[in-house]
């Protein structure tokens, strides 16, 4: 983040810059980008960009930021996210693959990728299940449950963190945006 975007205020009105806070005379990149667009091609409405050009440069951000956090502890987002998903469906009720797949942010391949790695760690058992041998149970064990326990406060002070340019009331205003977004786009639970 430059200087300006830090301490940029309200010079001259008694009103002080907030840290993070931008005044409308500060650019980010996006804006540059709209700008030559605009000149290259003026016929064009590139007012989405706007929004998905800085969804994407947040997440240029946002990402190191949350692996630096889950690499303290050992761990990197997929990992963390089927130990959280365990962890928050309550630390003794097992899921199955298929179920953390559908509850945890990773992909298919990437939870039985997951779960191998994190077995030979000791973090998760995985058993078959009593009335359907195709059919695996995985759960957290103790060190799992620990390991996520110390991981979870980091995770949300990361987050407290790159979210801090925004109020509380800014925090809420933008999630119901972007959920109305995903529940447009059919990512319904």
């Amino acid at each position: 983040m430059t200087e300006n975007a830090t301490t940029h205020g309200d010079a001259g009105n008694g009103t002080e810059a907030v840290p993070g806070r931008a005044g409308p005379d500060v650019r980010d990149h996006v804006d540059h980008v709209l700008d030559q667009w605009h000149a290259q091609r003026p016929d064009l409405d590139v007012s989405p960009m706007a929004v998905i050009g800085r969804l994407k440069r947040l997440t240029l951000f946002i990402e190191p930021e949350m692996k630096k956090t889950f690499a303290a502890h050992g761990l990197d987002r997929a990992s963390f996210d089927v130990l959280a998903t365990l962890r928050r469906n309550g630390p003794s009720t097992p899921l199955t693959p298929a179920e953390l797949m559908a509850s945890a942010m990773v992909t298919s391949g990437a939870v039985t990728q997951r779960l191998d790695r994190l077995q030979s760690r000791g973090l998760i058992t995985r058993t078959p299940s009593p009335t359907d041998g195709r059919v695996v149970h995985v759960a957290l064990t103790e060190e799992g449950l620990a390991l996520v326990e110390t991981a979870l406060p980091d995770h949300l002070a990361t987050e407290t963190r790159v979210l801090a340019a925004l109020s509380p009331a800014e925090q809420e205003q933008l999630s119901l945006l972007l959920r109305t977004l995903l529940l447009g786009l059919g990512d319904t639970f």
